[in-house]
């Protein structure tokens, strides 16, 4: 099966051990992007997976284009001059309570603000089985908007979305105002359950928060994503639970883009949506056990944590 993503995927600055950047002396660097991440861990888990994306012909861009391929990801980039736009960055202050953590975006005027649908290859968004995307591409500019609704409208498979909204790229309001014009383009939308607390002003039960989602915005699948508390699924009138599996968490970061990976590659490949969660929350658990945002699985380990939840069913 075939999983084309496109979207921005920034240079994360972390200083190490809780420290600020106020007085860190140094800082890991590493590649934060949803599209990419999504693509990464379904193509480790078997799908021909491929991210697409627009990015300055610069250090910092060659950067993280390396990074990606190091790790097996096949990319299809469109080099752009370093006058027309620049690399997106992300810092991120890990912290243990009571401190909170920080992620200070500095995305403006990015290369993949710019991007236009003829830019990229149409062909490999209309034949690929899924084609994925998030928020964070969407709120880039008006015209980032513009390529993403045009590139999901014209995928044949099917068509995801995760919500992925960060207040430092734009406001509530402003998300939800363009959501309204997407979603129609869209079939599976995921979701944190936080985010969709924020976007669509939305309370109450995951069960009911998946059902009124699904049907407000005429979803195949809406999927929320509860970090500890495992994952919530509505599809075909029926709403779907998988527990989260337990963990020492050695970062978070890279959780998320795990999840979808994992159970977008099992979608794909024809499994039913119970079993495409199971294969999520595995996968989100063994991210959560390495560091950074892009963690290398192994195949043989998400198999494993499958097999040991399914054998729990009654």
């Amino acid at each position: 099966m075939s999983l084309v993503t496109f979207g921005e995927t920034a240079l994360r600055f972390a200083p190490p051990d809780g420290q600020r950047f106020e007085t860190a002396r140094e800082a890991s660097i590493r590649v934060d992007g949803t599209a990419s991440s999504v693509a990464a861990t379904a193509g480790r888990l078997g799908a021909d997976a491929r991210w697409l994306s627009k990015v300055p012909d610069t250090p910092l861009g060659r950067r993280v284009v390396a990074e990606l391929r190091e790790f097996g990801l096949e990319t299809e980039v469109v080099w752009s001059d370093p006058d027309t736009g620049r690399q997106g960055l992300t810092f991120h202050e890990d912290a243990d309570p009571p401190r909170a953590e920080r992620l200070l975006q500095d995305r403006d005027n990015t290369a993949m603000a710019t991007l236009t649908p003829g830019e990229l290859p149409m062909g490999e968004i209309q034949n690929a089985d899924v084609v994925f995307t998030s928020g964070a591409t969407l709120s880039l500019s008006d015209t980032a908007a513009d390529t993403t609704g045009a590139l999901l409208r014209a995928a044949a498979g099917m068509r995801a979305f995760d919500l992925d909204f960060h207040p430092g790229l734009w406001d509530a309001e402003d998300a939800r105002d363009a959501l309204a014009d997407l979603l129609p383009a869209v079939d599976t939308l995921f979701a944190a359950e936080d985010q969709v607390s924020t976007v669509f002003d939305t309370t109450g039960e995951p069960r009911d928060i998946v059902h009124t989602l699904a049907t407000e915005y005429d979803l195949t699948r809406m999927i929320l994503t509860r970090s500890e508390y495992g994952a919530v699924a509505y599809h075909d009138g029926v709403v779907h639970e998988q527990d989260a599996i337990e963990t020492t968490a050695v970062d978070e970061s890279g959780q998320h883009g795990a999840f979808i990976g994992a159970t977008l590659q099992r979608l794909a490949a024809g499994a039913d949506t119970d079993e495409a969660l199971v294969h999520g929350v595995a996968a989100a658990a063994l991210s959560r056990t390495m560091s950074g945002p892009l963690t290398p699985l192994e195949p043989s380990e998400v198999e494993r944590l499958v097999s040991e939840q399914q054998s729990k069913r009654p």
